[in-house]
């Protein structure tokens, strides 16, 4: 079996990989169990510390380039997890990147799906942004998609060509409405959600974090462990328990800003809180305030999708894994 994960090098791609490293076989699209014979990530730029395995090979190269990705998907592909993407502050900011990258990339990739030598399973990274304002209290699986940045505009129009390519035979496909990812470790990225990993990250490294937003802000948010086990039972669902609706709303928790900042205190100190400080950035603020906080999220849940307990436990698997020892 041959897998393709686009996006590999990043933070939420190598930790896929190394989850199907582990794992050493998938379903394909017939229901068959097969051993992972090579995985293929495929990104833009290199991994600092990449994940090492005999099954890995890395190729450098713009999702956006139909030949590029077609030659990387060679008519021998089995599945695919398309994870690439320009970040949803970065696709506001650049129009014209954002629709090369995040729906051109997501149709020249479908484009190669459809010369495999049969359906090959697509998972598709999608997001929490594809709904927006105005909003229920609690977003529902009956809930329309209304985005109002273009990031979230172009992952809903993936989702909808995934789903059109289901329908067609061409792939079978099942598209991942993610939640926002805490904690990330490294540096900041251009998301608009990147403040929600800063304010526990910087912090706890020593430096000054400045939130964006208020700190009533609500969000939603999964680990970035649940969020890899989900792709990858997305990955393992029989294509009956996805039907014609082929996109899910996945299991997350709600915290707001404050209560991030209070778990973070509780678990390292009133001087590493108070290295939090609020600065409103207008147009962050306006991006976050159309994403949806809560959900109900009863089809996730039925099809056996998990979700974390509550923030202080995604805290603490932060801090165990990066925290400096002494925090631990």
């Amino acid at each position: 079996m041959k897998v393709v994960v686009t996006g590999g090098s990043g933070f939420l791609g190598q930790r896929l990989i190394r989850a199907l490293c582990e794992r050493g076989a998938l379903t394909d699209a017939a229901g068959r169990e097969r051993g992972i014979e090579r995985i293929v990530a495929v990104d833009r730029g290199e991994c600092s510390e990449p994940v090492t395995d005999r099954r890995l090979t890395y190729v450098l190269g713009d999702v956006s380039d139909a030949a590029f990705i077609g030659g990387v998907l060679d008519a021998d592909t089995d599945s695919v997890f398309h994870l690439a993407a320009v970040v949803s502050g970065e696709a506001e900011r650049d129009f014209d990147l954002g629709m090369r990258v995040n729906l051109d990339g997501t149709r020249g990739l479908l484009e190669a799906c459809r010369r495999q030598r049969q359906a090959p399973k697509v998972v598709f990274a999608s997001s929490v942004a594809v709904f927006g304002q105005p909003l229920p209290a609690v977003v529902t699986d009956g809930t329309t998609p209304t985005p109002q940045a273009s990031y979230g505009v172009q992952k809903l129009i993936g989702e909808l060509l995934v789903g059109d390519c289901s329908r067609k035979g061409f792939i079978d496909g099942r598209c991942v409405r993610l939640p926002t990812i805490v904690v990330r470790p490294g540096k900041p990225n251009a998301a608009a959600s990147s403040f929600a990993s800063g304010v526990i990250r910087e912090p706890l490294a020593g430096v000054e974090a400045v939130c964006p937003v208020e700190p009533s802000t609500g969000m939603w948010m999964s680990s970035p462990s649940t969020a890899v086990k989900a792709m990858v039972h997305a990955h393992q669902l029989p294509a009956s328990a996805w039907g014609t609706q082929r996109s899910v709303n996945l299991p997350g928790l709600t915290a707001t800003v404050a209560e991030m900042v209070e778990a973070l205190r509780q678990a390292a100190g009133d001087e590493v809180a108070a290295r939090v400080r609020f600065e409103a950035d207008e147009p962050i603020a306006a991006i976050v305030r159309t994403w949806p906080a809560r959900f109900d999220t009863a089809r996730a849940r039925a099809m056996g999708f998990a979700q974390d307990a509550d923030f202080a436990s995604i805290l603490r698997e932060y801090m165990r894994q990066y925290a400096p020892a002494a925090m631990r």
